[in-house]
């Protein structure tokens, strides 16, 4: 669409656009145009513009390359690939176009012309050529077929030699594998020169060429075999290596049997022992042949046996290098230490030897703890070599070891010292067993020395208990403590006691532990205990003030004491605890009795308890009203006492746990004693009148709960009941009744002036006891 200019037309603007329209109809301008608005960025156009300027180009300076600077320029495509802007320069402009624009068909099939010319001259010489090879093929052809011709005459000619030619590399192909097969049995199975000689000459040492040469020796048999098991049965070739190798086998064998033989003779004399390889693989090696095995180990037993004894004796007499560690025998006047050491020196000495044969038989540590169980299994051939040839070993220093230590024995008076001794040889006869078992010389040697000085040990406490048992108590000494020679006798027991506990590995069953000391305390208690049960008895026929039951409770707790501090005495202290639960129920009893006696009530009480049920009691003469109030006036007079809280009697128990038990007891029976006078008094049946004026005249006024708060002791139900059992206890206790019956006729007849007597007699004791102490 037109757009109006904003400027009126002028004449001279008319004129401009009329000279343009008639360029614009000018075909050259019209070619111009067509020619500067052409796009020269099409590849095959500058091709062909490229082509164009090759074709027509000028001569040399005659080109100019600038850079170009508007459309107007043409461009071209150098050899490099970069665009520069050719100008043309010509003597005369536009020649070159013109002359292009004319020539352009004539010179391109010009050019086409003579291309082919020169294509046609090339192809002439490339056809002359193929002629000439032509010609030679023709040639060669020929050559080929005469040569051809020449080979298969040849070929006939030399079949045959061919054919022997093959046959003999087959049979050379055959030779050769024969000759590998053979040399690869010749190495196989037999020996060098230099592996028989490691295995005969004694030459050559026992080393590693010599075990070489016997494992391979050893191979070529087992193989042999092997070859030799066919259906055709054992060939020649096979029985042949079989017997030379034998026979070197055998002569191996030997060496090796020289070779240990010398090794356990230098060995077996040497103090410290070591096992070398070498030793132990020829021991190895020698297991094959076991007669060849104990011929050597022959040698080393009598050789350590030698040596063993020797040391053992030395170490007795002259001590160890340069008087260190001293001579044994210098501390036999120690007994424990004496033998001591020499047990101490042999299991050193097994241990040591253990440890030497173990390492020589190539046995690995089973991590047996040092003195627990080993565990000596038969099936394993190395355990039953080691456990004889330590048995050997040791055998000869059993005579010197029992003569020593049985007369260290037989000299010993001491029953401490003995049971030590009998003791260490016991843990030192257990510790043998787990090592070297129980069959063992050395074993069974023990076992009689130890057999002996338990003997010993257990004569001696039977003769000590026999000659305590013969000691009489002194019917003058009014105390109640156990005798001095029994606490003496209690000591050396407490000790015996001591060093058997500590002798206990940990690892026993506690029965087999009571079980082991059971002995000891039957011959050393019970003996005591009846002589002193007889003793206390006559004492107390010759003194019948003196507290037998008291002094016969504080022995047994001493004695329990004394065996509560160890475990394994637990059989021995419930036979004790029976006893003393025996004397405690007599001592209540007794003490009960005594009691209600000097609190007034022990008559009253019988009588309620053994009257007639249609006989009242206000008609007894022991249980009338004034003898009834009489009774009740001194039981409230006794609760004003300090024997309420305190018994002079129970005081003399060493065992204050014991002195409170039996007295709380006791007041305990006069409650329920005082319980059943007040319900008999309460009866109507009893023809008591004012009965509750009776029994709340006097302390405690016939309130059995106030008695019990005086006793301080807590209220019991169903005291009927318990008062039954008691009775049927008293039936029931049948052991010593004539010494209850007896020792009851003496007191009563001693109290027969009143408890007040008893008391001033009590302190009167109490009171000399006291003066002789001060003395």
């Amino acid at each position: 669409m037109a757009t109006r200019s904003p400027f009126p037309r002028t004449p001279s603007t008319a004129s401009a656009t009329s000279t343009w329209s008639s360029q614009s109809r000018n075909p050259v301008s019209a070619r111009l145009y067509k020619v500067l608005s052409t796009n020269f960025d099409d590849e095959e156009t500058r091709q062909a513009l490229q082509t164009l300027s090759d074709l027509y180009a000028t001569p040399k300076g005659k080109e100019v390359r600038v850079v170009p600077d508007d459309a107007d320029d043409e461009f071209v495509q150098n050899n490099n690939g970069d665009s520069t802007l050719v100008v043309l320069v010509e003597d005369i402009p536009g020649e070159s176009a013109s002359r292009a624009r004319k020539n352009l068909r004539r010179d391109m099939e010009k050019q086409v012309a003579e291309g082919s010319k020169k294509f046609l001259e090339a192809l002439g010489e490339v056809d002359e050529k193929l002629h000439d090879l032509q010609v030679h093929l023709a040639a060669m052809r020929a050559s080929c077929d005469e040569a051809e011709t020449q080979l298969a005459l040849t070929n006939e000619s030399s079949k045959i030699l061919l054919e022997r030619a093959g046959n003999l590399r087959d049979e050379r192909q055959e030779v050769e594998e024969k000759k590998t097969i053979i040399s690869l049995f010749l190495a196989r199975f037999t020996l060098s020169e230099s592996e028989v000689e490691a295995l005969t000459s004694r030459d050559v040492p026992i080393g590693r060429r010599f075990f070489d040469a016997m494992d391979k020796t050893e191979r070529i048999r087992d193989d042999c075999r092997v070859l030799m098991a066919g259906e055709d049965g054992p060939t020649k070739a096979g029985l042949e290596i079989m017997a030379s190798t034998a026979t070197h086998l055998e002569q191996g064998y030997e060496k090796i049997l020289r070779y240990c033989s010398a090794e356990f003779r230098q060995v077996g004399r040497d103090s410290q022992l070591e096992v070398s390889p070498g030793m132990r693989e020829t021991v190895s090696r020698l297991r094959k042949r076991p007669e060849l095995l104990t011929e050597a180990l022959a040698v080393l037993s009598e050789t350590r046996q030698t040596t063993l004894l020797s040391s053992f004796i030395t170490a007795l007499t002259r001590g160890g290098p340069s008087g260190y560690p001293r001579p044994i025998e210098l501390h036999a006047h120690d007994p424990l230490r004496y033998v001591g050491d020499m047990l101490a020196w042999v299991h050193q000495a097994i241990a040591a030897e253990r440890e030497f044969l173990e390492g020589l038989f190539g046995m690995k540590n089973d991590g047996r703890m040092v003195g627990s169980v080993r565990r000596f299994d038969s099936k394993v051939e190395e355990e039953e070599w080691i456990r004889e040839l330590m048995d050997l070993a040791v055998a000869k220093l059993c005579v010197p070891l029992k003569m020593r230590v049985q007369q260290t024995i037989r000299s010993q008076e001491s029953s401490i010292v003995a049971y030590k001794i009998a003791n260490l040889l016991q843990f030192y006869l257990m510790t043998m067993r787990r090592t070297i078992g129980e069959n063992a010389l050395l074993s069974t040697t023990l076992k009689e020395i130890t057999d002996v000085a338990y003997k010993v040990f257990y004569d001696s406490i039977e003769s000590q208990s026999q000659a305590l048992s013969r000691i009489r108590l002194d019917h003058d000494d009014p105390s109640l403590t156990p005798p001095l020679a029994v606490l003496d006798h209690a000591q050396i027991l407490r000790e015996i006691m001591a060093v058997y506990q500590s002798s206990l590995l940990g690892d026993e069953d506690k029965e087999e532990i009571s079980a082991g000391f059971n002995q000891v305390l039957d011959i050393m208690i019970d003996p005591v205990i009846q002589a002193l049960f007889s003793g206390s008895e006559e004492k107390k026929k010759a003194r019948p003030r003196w507290d037998e039951d008291v002094f016969v409770l504080n022995f047994l707790c001493y004695l329990q004491g004394v065996l509560t501090a160890f475990d394994f005495t637990i059989d021995k202290e419930k036979q004790l605890e029976a006893l003393i639960d025996l004397r405690i129920a007599r001592l209540t009893e007794d003490h009960t009795t005594n009691v209600l006696r000097d609190a007034g009530l022990l008559q009253v009480a019988e009588t309620c308890r053994n009257h007639k049920p249609d006989e009242p009691l206000a008609r007894i003469p022991s249980t009338q009203p004034q003898d009834m109030q009489r009774a009740l006036h001194q039981f409230s007079a006794w609760l004003s006492g300090l024997e309420v809280v305190h018994s002079p009697r129970l005081a003399q128990l060493t065992v204050q746990k014991l002195h409170g038990k039996i007295h709380q007891d006791v007041l305990a029976k006069l409650a329920k004693a005082y319980r059943m006078i007040c319900d008999e008094v309460r009866k109507p049946e009893n023809k008591y009148e004012a009965a509750s004026t009776l029994l709340g005249s006097e302390r405690p006024f016939g309130q059995v709960h106030l008695l019990w708060q005086i006793f301080g002791l807590e209220e019991e139900e169903d005291s009927e009941s318990e008062e039954d059992e008691d009775e049927g206890d008293e039936d029931d206790d049948e052991e010593g009744e004539e010494e209850e019956e007896g020792s009851e006729e003496d007191e009563e007849t001693s109290e027969s002036s009143g408890p007040k007597g008893g008391e001033e007699s009590s302190e009167e004791e109490e009171t000399e006891s006291e003066e002789g102490g001060k003395s």
